[in-house]
């Protein structure tokens, strides 16, 4: 993969259509935060992440500058099109970024290194924008490499990208902010230390994000790959009359059109990672464009590409604008990867696709207010403790298993599991016939048979059966009482049926018993 980087493209973009000197420092600010500078205001003290009144601080003269996604893309089209003039299959990732297949091109010029002479010469003639270029296997590989401005062997992206500091995963493509911040203060300071774990103590610790930064690390792609081409139906055909020729109608247009093309792809449990943008205008001209996403794509992010592809097309220079409004769009999923992070499963049994459809944009719209922790759906993992094999998993993310239930689990509780397990255990307290606490002892038996249950101090129930103990596993080489877990039996409370608890004890003196569980 060649992948071509252009250095600070926000600040650049907004210094090029506000006619700003190159010399002075220029920032781009996003909920006053700088998200972007130029080398002039880094010189000055200006570092992303900074707020506006320090950045300004430090700097003065620094011009300042409203993010704007759409001005980024409307000026990274006359990048784009100076690479396609060159290399077939471009991909944009980002303005700013774009990366290419290489073999090919390569091939043709007569070696990578004349192929990025080329390249080189033809965006300076054409947009006049300074670039770096790297080559790599895989994007993330590449992506560094092009910040370093080399090539890597093929082969080689594990070895290159070892010594270098854990903080790269996090890219604009997917904030790993967190992940790296504990990372470092376990001791994780270059991507071969992080590489090294073994890839299922990093899935425990660490959980999906973890995996997928893990494998990035050791120079493999995020996800494994599985490409193929969907059914041509799948492609999505829109015809306009009148024509659109500003991009308003074309961002309120998109919209629509990407709800459709996204139901149909979940419809075929498919989701898209590399969309192609297609256009034909009322005078015959085609246009065409390839975005890369390193997520499968939701509605919203369909449009947002459609949107910036607009304002590239329609505002772009007067010699590379389209000399008629566009009266054929089509999107179609150039890669597609199984959909199970997008699944919309909910409540399938006799509702229908728009029901299920609605309920994934509430959920997604939720995320966007609260965070991608303000919607989570529980998968079933192995384990021990009845609580700790449900995990909760943000709405979206993979729903796979990081450790196998079926395993053997030395002091698992049999079954049946109970169906409600408390989030918070109830204090209890679990007597014999005499009246006296029931403990367990050293040899992991019960100092007497279980005949009454207080639960939180209330009025105690006869124990009709029970089962167990269980001791926890690893109990012995602890110190500290002794730990079990029991089914109880409650006999009913009037003529009600008898319910069945799961309980813990802790010690044989003065016990400490808990409900954790309450079975159907």
């Amino acid at each position: 993969m060649l992948v071509l980087w252009c250095p600070d493209w926000p600040a650049v973009s907004a210094a090029a259509v506000h006619h700003v000197a190159a010399d002075r420092p220029v920032g781009v600010f996003s909920a006053n935060r700088v998200v972007a500078c130029n080398a002039v205001a880094r010189r000055g003290g200006v570092r992303r992440g900074m707020r506006r009144r320090d950045a300004q601080s430090n700097c003065p003269e620094l011009a300042v500058f409203a993010a704007d996604d759409g001005r980024d893309a409307r000026l990274f089209e006359d990048v784009a099109c100076a690479v396609e003039r060159l290399v077939v299959g471009v991909e944009v990732v980002r303005p700013g970024l774009v990366a290419v297949p290489v073999d090919g091109a390569a091939r043709y010029f007569g070696g990578e290194h004349a192929l990025v002479e080329r390249l080189l010469d033809e965006i300076a003639a054409a947009a006049g924008v300074e670039c770096q270029i790297g080559v790599a296997d895989g994007l993330f590989a590449a992506t560094l490499a092009a910040r370093l401005g080399t090539f890597v062997e093929p082969g080689r992206a594990a070895h290159f990208l070892a010594p270098l500091p854990v903080t790269e995963l996090d890219q604009a493509e997917a904030d790993r902010a967190e992940l790296v911040d504990l990372l470092r203060r376990l001791g994780l300071k270059t991507l071969g230390a992080f590489a090294a774990l073994p890839e299922r103590d990093v899935a425990n610790r660490f959980g999906v994000a973890g995996l997928l930064a893990h494998r990035l690390a050791r120079g493999h792609s995020e996800r494994p790959p599985l490409r193929r081409r969907p059914p041509p139906e799948l492609g999505l055909v829109e015809e306009f009359d009148p024509v659109v020729e500003r991009v308003d109608v074309a961002a309120f247009l998109a919209k629509g059109l990407a709800t459709r093309f996204c139901g149909a792809l979940a419809g075929h449990g498919l989701a898209c990672t590399r969309l192609g943008i297609y256009a034909v205008t009322a005078e015959g001209e085609h246009l065409g464009r390839v975005w890369r996403c390193a997520e499968p794509l939701t509605p919203d992010g369909v449009a947002d590409r459609v949107r910036w592809q607009f304002e590239g097309w329609l505002r772009a220079a007067p010699a590379q604008r389209p000399t008629s409004g566009v009266v054929r769009l089509r999107l179609e999923p150039e890669e597609v990867v199984e959909g199970r992070s997008l699944q919309l499963d909910l409540w399938r049994t006799g509702g229908s696709g728009d029901e299920d459809e609605r309920a994934a944009r509430a959920f997604v719209r939720v995320q966007g207010l609260l965070g991608p922790e303000g919607v989570l759906t529980p998968v079933l993992d192995g384990g021990r403790d009845p609580a700790g094999r449900v995990r909760l998993v943000p709405w979206g993310d993979p729903r796979e298993q990081t450790t196998p239930p079926d395993a053997t689990w030395p002091g698992r509780l049999p079954t049946p599991s109970p169906a409600t397990v408390l989030a918070r255990p109830v204090p209890a307290q679990v007597f014999d016939d005499d009246g006296r606490p029931v403990g367990v002892t050293g040899r992991d038996r019960l100092t007497a048979p279980p005949r009454r249950l207080s639960i939180a101090g209330g009025p105690g129930r006869e124990v009709v059966a029970w089962a167990g103990p269980w001791p926890l596993s690893g109990d012995r080489r602890r110190p500290g009482p002794r730990r079990a877990r029991l089914q109880l039996v409650l006999a009913g409370e009037g003529d009600g049926p008898p319910e069945a608890v799961l309980v813990h004890c802790a010690g044989t003196e003065n016990p400490l018993w808990t409900v954790e569980g309450v079975y159907d």
